[in-house]
């Protein structure tokens, strides 16, 4: 947060004018030019533009949306909250991305969509799922809140699929405190989402106003206080302006810690997708070879959090949650994600960061490892299978 955004909020607070105003219909547009879509809709979290992009696609009770267990748990949380049913497949070893090969066997009668998620930042492989949507007749909503500037060979992430979501929650790549957005070329899309996202009031001339007087209002439909905010806008405002040299301060940093971590045994970067893509680098998401450890990977947190590196879980498996626990037919079919579960680690990544900080957390990292390998040799590196960047 810079002084620009302080700036910019003590303004909006000495307007007078601190709910959805001008600021708010400023960074929707500012947002739509930048990724080059019709439009962009904030919401007052990622979650809950997610929600809206679930309703808007036409999302309800019975349907099957597949998706990933590698994520955060609004992601499948909406469906419920829609009345469907998340359907988990299983994810690419290297990436950690869906594994688009295995989406076709999950399809039933019931599937109304695909909800992909950009893990870490590293765009899915969008070519494939356009592909299955489009044989399928199934909805592309997109769960982007790691990939704001990322792209897949050229184009935004944010210009596939009916709709996409981003979040600017404060550990994202771009925050307005708390909030969302929700972006997509359909004016069908867009016009029920305006509506969900203040109470299901239809905001056109016509119903307000016809006949009734002018603080008259019609609600259509039962919706939801989903609005985002000038004071969310303020911050955001300036963030969208910096974001794409926030996002070029995590390449070099995650460039750092891919030469740096070269060093480390048992300690395994995610993998680069094959195809063209830039990468957001919201997560430095690395894999222990934990076979090769005395420690688990929960005790080699611990280590680093007593030297002054706090890394992050990024994630739990929704599979593994008791909440979805039940709805898994055959947890066999999730094993790789199962598997990355038991190594993955987040190290601490932000734009804030300096040369010295990524030197540091891979020096602490490098000790804990090689004080915790086991002895008489260690078992066989992973790199290959587990794909090293």
């Amino acid at each position: 947060i810079g002084d620009a955004e302080i700036a910019e909020v003590e303004a909006c607070l000495r307007s007078g004018w601190l709910s959805t105003g001008p600021r708010a219909q400023r960074f929707e547009r500012e947002l739509a030019a930048h990724l080059g879509v019709k439009h962009a809709l904030g919401a007052c979290s990622g979650t809950a533009a997610l929600h809206l992009a679930v309703l808007a696609a036409g999302i309800g009770a019975g349907d099957e949306v597949i998706t990933t267990p590698m994520t955060w748990v609004s992601t499948a949380n909406v469906l419920l909250h829609a009345g469907a049913r998340p359907v988990f497949v299983d994810v690419e070893p290297g990436t950690l991305n869906i594994d688009c090969s295995r989406i076709e066997a999950a399809i039933s009668p019931r599937t109304k969509a695909l909800l992909p998620v950009h893990f870490a930042g590293q765009p899915c492989d969008e070519d494939a799922l356009a592909a299955i949507a489009n044989e399928h007749g199934l909805a592309l909503v997109e769960d982007a809140a790691h990939a704001l500037g990322a792209s897949y060979r050229g184009k935004p992430i944010g210009t596939f699929g009916d709709a996409t979501m981003f979040s600017f929650h404060p550990a994202k790549n771009l925050t307005t405190g708390e909030g969302g957005a929700l972006v997509t070329d359909s004016d069908e899309i867009a016009a029920r989402v305006t509506r969900l996202r203040f109470h299901g009031i239809d905001q056109t001339p016509e119903s307000r106003f016809g006949g009734r007087g002018a603080g008259a209002y019609d609600v259509v439909e039962a919706g939801f206080k989903y609005n985002f905010t000038d004071l969310q806008a303020a911050i955001g405002l300036h963030q969208l302006a910096r974001l794409d040299e926030m996002n070029a301060r995590r390449a070099r940093i995650a460039e750092q810690y891919l030469e740096q971590l070269a060093r480390v045994p048992h300690v395994v970067p995610l993998a680069r997708a094959p195809y063209e893509h830039v990468h957001a680098w919201h997560l430095m998401v690395v894999k222990l070879e934990v076979e090769a450890l005395t420690a688990t990977r929960f005790e080699v947190i611990a280590e680093l959090k007593e030297k002054g590196v706090a890394p992050g879980l990024h994630f739990v498996p929704l599979h593994l949650q008791t909440l979805y626990r039940p709805m898994v037919d055959d947890p066999a079919l999730l094993a790789v994600a199962t598997d990355a579960f038991d190594r993955i680690l987040s190290l601490p990544l932000y734009p804030d960061m300096t040369d010295d900080d990524v030197t540091t957390v891979v020096d602490a990292l490098a000790d804990v490892v090689t004080r915790r390998t086991r002895s008489g040799g260690a078992a066989a590196s992973r790199r290959a299978a587990g794909g090293a960047a």
